[in-house]
């Protein structure tokens, strides 16, 4: 038995080794975390790299690392959901799935989960959108005409969506929510707490070279610099068409065109996300928008599942897990990509993400890493 956690780990924090031991406390098993590799749900390159980041985790209470696809870890709460969902239900011996949020009350987002299915709620969200609203704040304000405002709370938060989501996904398995209060500073909070903080906000810190050694369980050595790719992400976007534009995940209704245009003019990817800005589109859509195509990311991938579990690290329990695993193995990239299977696309993407990731640092880290990183192995004392 073991429970699976779906995180992005960016970077690993005290707040995120708090969950890993909660999550052993309240069930007693070991702990599979199915965790977002090189790009994230924000849009943005992660801070530091994946092997970083999975040698952190297992070190501090993960026995198992698994890599999140890029085609979900760069995807609106539903996909990110259900691409983590559908790894965690490929291990037979995974019966809890735990995460953070601002909520303990399962009841309360089992019941937002619920609604968000009711036509009517479905209804005032598309009377709010055709307004030029957005998502977020349409979906929290139809809860609470429909559910009332303990229901529209369960919402009012990017980690309760997620939880939301991930219930959701859930439905008509045997796999149960575990819903862990967050410890703390707020979701993007620029406070502290009795050493927890904010993934954002420790991010600034290590990114303006501040001592943030209390708020993480260790350092990691290199950060990424998001703005080193903008020129990149400049020239992808002034050599795309309307027509490629539209088949990234989450353009319609002409943003293509705003896009294009705003690209042909910004001098930087946040000049650009300000031109193209309204109250319908949130920065975090649009930069996962930019993230798509300066990755090559489709609609048409987005929406195709991927079959394998890419290991990225285990520890002894860890490798009692993967006994339960029911889908392709993968602890070898190179290998994998030349038996060219169904897999290929999305495997081809997460090595194509780790190497543009590699030039977001002050000093270019070489290409290939998912060819030449051994997996890690922890090894506990007992």
């Amino acid at each position: 038995m073991a429970t699976a956690i779906i995180c992005e780990f960016n970077p690993f924090h005290n707040g995120h080794a708090y969950l890993l031991s909660e999550a052993k406390r309240l069930t007693g098993e070991p702990n599979m975390v199915i965790m977002s590799g090189s790009f994230t749900q924000r849009g943005e390159v992660a801070v530091c790299d994946k092997f970083t980041r999975a040698a952190a985790a297992l070190r501090h209470g993960a026995d198992l690392v698994v890599e999140l696809p890029t085609a979900f870890a760069v995807a609106n709460a539903e996909r990110f959901a259900q691409g983590g969902v559908r790894i965690a239900k490929f291990f037979s011996g995974v019966h809890t799935l735990a995460f953070g949020c601002e909520t303990d009350d399962l009841d309360a987002l089992r019941a937002a989960a619920a609604a968000i299915r009711s036509e009517r709620v479905n209804a005032l969200i598309a009377a709010e959108m055709r307004g030029g609203g957005y998502y977020p704040r349409a979906l929290e304000e139809a809860l609470r005409t429909v559910c009332g405002g303990e229901v529209a709370a369960a919402v009012s938060s990017p980690n309760n969506i997620l939880a939301v989501e991930y219930i959701r996904a859930l439905e008509g398995t045997e796999i149960r929510p575990l819903p862990i209060m967050r410890q703390g500073a707020a979701h993007d909070s620029d406070k502290t707490s009795g050493g927890f903080a904010s993934a954002s906000y420790i991010r600034s810190l290590l990114r303006e070279g501040k001592n943030c050694a209390d708020l993480l369980p260790e350092i990691p050595r290199h950060v990424t610099r998001p703005e080193l790719l903008d020129r990149a992400v400049l020239y992808r976007l002034r050599t795309m068409t309307a027509e490629e534009l539209r088949a990234l995940p989450e353009v319609g209704e002409g943003l293509e065109n705003r896009i294009l245009e705003a690209a042909g003019r910004a001098q930087s990817a946040e000049e650009l996300l300000t031109m193209v800005k309204t109250k319908r589109y949130t920065h975090a859509r649009l930069r996962r928008i930019l993230a798509c195509a300066f990755l090559g990311l489709t609609e048409e991938l987005q929406t195709t599942p991927a079959g394998y579990a890419r290991i990225l690290g285990f520890t002894d329990e860890g490798e009692q897990i993967l006994r339960s695993c029911t889908c392709k193995i993968i602890t070898s990239a190179a290998k994998a990509l030349r038996e060219n299977d169904e897999n290929t696309p999305h495997l081809s993407l997460d090595v194509r993400a780790c190497d543009i990731a590699a030039l977001a640092y002050d000093e270019i880290m070489p290409s290939n890493s998912d060819y030449c990183t051994r997996i890690l192995r922890e090894n506990r004392e007992k």
